[in-house]
């Protein structure tokens, strides 16, 4: 038995995994994220800017490919967290993730990383929802409802 928690995407992964596993798993907690739409999101497409950005990186190496970054990526705290998922191979850079799959999901008109599906279903147990009040990608006037509709146990 587990109590699952995640941060931002992770959030929604860890809610929907304890929903597939409902003998499993005794809590979510959910910081800074969860069972959301967040495709209208000034963050989110922020974000899936940026992706698209990083996907299109021609091979390089790391210097030209953080200058590449820099000067694409208005945000210096989202370019540094780009560079920092480089690694240098054979003398070029190479992206530690997937970035190209990334950028084709955000691309689709119902992107998996953005929606949470009724086919994740509801979690019925406890769950903890933490975020800031000014929080970019959880809102609360918008996002109770979301929230309850598959959590109805929530609390904070």
């Amino acid at each position: 038995m587990a109590t699952l928690g995640g941060h931002g995407f992770g959030a929604k992964v860890a809610t929907a995994t304890a929903s597939a596993n409902l003998n499993r798993c005794t809590g979510v907690i959910n910081l800074e994220g969860g069972p959301l739409d967040h495709r209208d999101y000034e963050a989110y497409q922020e974000l899936a800017s940026y992706v698209k950005v990083a996907s299109e990186m021609p091979l390089c190496d790391m210097g030209q490919a953080q200058k590449y970054l820099n000067d694409r990526i208005s945000c210096p705290k989202w370019a540094s967290i780009f560079r920092q998922n480089l690694e240098a191979k054979s003398g070029e850079a190479h992206w530690m993730f997937n970035v190209e799959d990334l950028a084709r999901d955000m691309a689709k008109r119902q992107p998996d990383v953005a929606i949470y599906p009724h086919s994740y279903g509801m979690w019925p147990g406890q769950a903890l929802a933490l975020f800031a009040s000014h929080s970019r990608w959880v809102h609360l006037a918008t996002n109770t409802l979301a929230f309850y509709n598959v959590m109805p146990r929530l609390q904070n």
